[in-house]
């Protein structure tokens, strides 16, 4: 090996990792996965997961958007984080505030799973088949306000708790749906329960939705040197677009908003919504652009929406939450 070819390598001596999540069956399948595939890329190195119980995952009777939204199945793992007990953090994507602590940042997004939403029916039947007046449980406003905007002569459950929990919940709380993300469904190998694949044209899903988010501390370049390999750079690009959508809007799980971007060849294709908490209104819009410029799409279709009337909407919820 030549000289200069020496000095191209990278100057990394870490030979473990400390990898932590949340303790729910989806976040440890992801963290799994998350450390097989790092032991893929570098064989030698010795991975071991902390589990670290959130706020998100304590307090499971009150719906997100009255008790602090997205930042609850995070923070406690962040502070792990930052006072170095962990090295790296796996978390859902659309489980990420829009703002990240200082000295924390995004080292990696792999590769996405299916993004949209799906439908659970103890009947069999579809979104539009069902009867008027059922019962359909879901844990997001954004989800809520697209149903019923859809079928407004449904009536929508809150349901909280770990994706097996709502899924128990189908048949013990007398619900006759449940909608949840086709992700994890398929993680937990439990596609044979899916009754429906909603289109993402009918609800939007979810900022980061089917995307892990592999979190560490910005002073870590060992660490973002063994995670890097793990980057989908087109998931990685569409990711930024609809974080940059959710920053604009000032958005969390308080709020019902949405965004979803697809890389078709060089162009990042980005659909983006705002609603009224019932449905009544619903603002949708897509743009386009070069993939380069996926932080400023998303910021340019978050101030179209605004434009649109969406502004209204978000100033009449941040009041009603004062």
């Amino acid at each position: 090996m030549q000289f200069t070819e020496l000095l191209l390598l990278p100057l990394m001596t870490k030979n473990s990792l400390r990898i932590g999540t949340r303790g729910s069956k989806l976040a440890l399948w992801q963290a799994e996965w998350t450390k097989s595939a790092l032991l893929a890329h570098h064989p030698g190195l010795s991975v071991e997961i902390d589990i670290i119980k959130t706020t998100g995952d304590k307090i499971l009777d009150v719906p997100l958007a009255k008790v602090g939204g997205k930042g609850l199945f995070v923070k406690e793992i962040e502070e792990a984080l930052l006072d170095g007990r962990i090295d790296a953090a796996v978390h859902s994507m659309k489980d990420m505030p829009a703002d990240l602590p200082d000295g924390l940042h995004i080292g990696a997004v792999p590769q996405r799973e299916t993004p949209n939403d799906i439908l659970i029916s103890k009947s069999g039947k579809t979104l539009c088949e069902l009867a008027e007046g059922a019962r359909i449980g879901t844990s997001s406003l954004r989800r809520a306000a697209q149903i019923l905007a859809t079928r407004p002569d449904v009536n929508i459950v809150a349901l909280r708790g770990n994706l097996d929990t709502r899924i128990r919940k189908l048949e013990a709380d007398g619900l006759d749906a449940i909608v949840v993300a086709a992700a994890g469904v398929k993680r937990l190998n439990l596609e044979d329960k899916i009754t429906q694949y909603l289109d993402v044209k009918l609800l939007i899903p979810a900022v980061g939705q089917g995307a892990l988010c592999i979190e560490i501390r910005k002073d870590d370049p060992d660490v973002q040197y063994l995670v890097s390999d793990l980057n989908h750079f087109q998931t990685n690009l569409a990711v930024q677009g609809e974080r940059s959508f959710l920053k604009e809007l000032e958005g969390g799980c308080q709020v019902p908003v949405a965004a979803y971007g697809v890389i078709d060849e060089s162009m990042l294709i980005m659909s983006g919504m705002v609603a009224e908490l019932d449905g009544s209104m619903v603002f949708k819009h897509t743009v386009s652009g070069p993939m380069s410029r996926a932080k400023q799409i998303g910021t340019d279709l978050a101030r179209h929406l605004m434009d649109m009337g969406a502004g209204k909407i978000l100033e009449k919820l941040k009041l009603g939450m004062q």
